[in-house]
């Protein structure tokens, strides 16, 4: 009885344990990225609860204005949707929209119709470029920030002067209308005051105007006790006898008639977090490619036969169905070592205008005629695995009768 001998089986591809070795280093950096994220996103949510709100009580809330201005006579409502915004408007009212930017332009357009001509006063905390030039027409935000947190009034606006110096350092604004500019940090303000020239001021009440602030830290628990911040917001927001705090919320869809992007729904801090994991994963990938200088040659640690070699790349070729590159490397192996045999260069060895009339001319002859001779070494490839036998076989054939001495 006969028994066959099992060749151990010759790797083509890296094994599971092998892909692991090799990525495990970019995964935990991306799932350590994750956790941190997720982890600042919650302690992020817990501390900023209420934040701007007037009934909240931690550091970035507003109670304690809300509370200063019981004392002193002015009720604070809250409000959530841009209708109990709109229908609060009036001459002895102050609207405090505590974040413009989150409201649709839609939003911002009806609000300015419905608080132009009221009377009252309209306090926008922070509007960007887009919100202040729809709810404070003439009013432009600049895109550089403030370089001071803190600043002085530098100008005629009673309320600013008996504040002194407050924290309205932040986003800063021109415009060509008649104004109060408050806080100046390189020439443009951090606090407008823009009176309402729509309609002018009833007997025995005063006249409608816009403020816009260009930081909210005046209005926060935590910065209220310092600088001029609560004489400042004080007098800002208890000019009328209501105070209403407007908070924007999940209720504030657009209408019908527009339609918002995914990405204008995301948060400017999603779209800054995916930035930074883009331009890390460019500079991983940059990494795991980089070339530091010429391959340098290394002595393996074993020896391997040349027959395992060509047992691995023929088993790789055949896993490919690539019949074509196979033929391509056994004719191109084959002209290669002929060239020298029939006399002429390696470099013109691929050329059927030079080897072909070479190797009928060679003293020892070669089998076939010409048409023969082309198509065994520059033909099509072999269309099944028996024809690339057969061409392996005809090439060592050839190779064979021209190295006959």
């Amino acid at each position: 009885m006969t028994t066959e001998a099992t060749l151990p089986a010759t790797a083509a591809s890296p094994t599971a344990r092998q892909v692991w070795t090799r990525a495990r280093g970019i995964a935990l950096a991306l799932a350590l990225l994750l956790v941190g994220a997720v982890t600042i996103a919650v302690v992020r949510s817990d501390a900023r609860h209420g934040e701007l709100d007037p009934r909240s009580a931690d550091r970035y809330g507003s109670r304690a204005v809300a509370e200063l201005l019981a004392v002193r006579g002015v009720s604070t409502r809250v409000v959530t949707t841009p209708e109990e915004a709109r229908s609060a408007a009036g001459p002895d009212t102050t609207l405090l929209i505590a974040a413009p930017d989150l409201l649709t332009a839609r939003e911002q357009a009806r609000l300015h119709s419905a608080t132009t001509g009221s009377g009252g006063r309209t306090v926008l905390v922070a509007p960007g470029g887009g919100a202040v030039e729809r709810l404070a027409p003439g009013v432009t935000a600049d895109p550089a920030l403030s370089f001071d947190s803190t600043l002085a009034p530098a100008c005629d606006l009673p309320a600013a002067r008996r504040a002194g110096n407050a924290d309205t350092g932040g986003i800063r604004y021109s415009t060509h209308l008649e104004a109060d500019a408050c806080y100046p940090s390189r020439r443009l303000a951090t606090l407008l005051r823009v009176p309402d020239a729509s309609a002018k001021a009833s007997p025995g009440l005063p006249q409608g105007d816009t403020v816009v602030l260009g930081a909210r830290d005046i209005l926060l628990n935590d910065h209220l006790d310092e600088h001029g911040n609560a004489s400042l917001a004080l007098q800002l927001l208890g000019s009328r006898d209501h105070l209403v705090w407007y908070l924007p919320s999940l209720s504030d869809v657009p209408g019908p008639d527009e339609e918002r992007s995914f990405l204008d729904l995301l948060p400017s801090g999603w779209l800054w977090g995916a930035l930074q994991l883009f331009i890390a994963a460019a500079l991983a990938a940059l990494w795991r490619a980089r070339r530091l200088g010429p391959l340098v040659p290394e002595k393996l640690p074993v020896a391997i036969r040349a027959s395992e070699t060509v047992e691995g790349r023929a088993r790789l070729y055949r896993k490919a169905n690539a019949r074509d590159r196979a033929a391509s490397a056994l004719r191109s192996a084959t002209r290669t070592r002929l060239a020298p045999l029939v006399g002429i260069p390696v470099t013109r060895a691929h050329t059927p205008e030079s080897l072909l009339p070479a190797l009928s001319a060679h003293p020892h002859g070669a089998p076939g005629d010409g048409q023969t001779l082309h198509a065994l070494l520059f033909g099509p490839p072999p269309g099944d695995d028996a024809a690339l036998i057969a061409l392996a076989d005809q090439l060592d054939a050839l190779e064979r009768e021209v190295r006959r001495p």
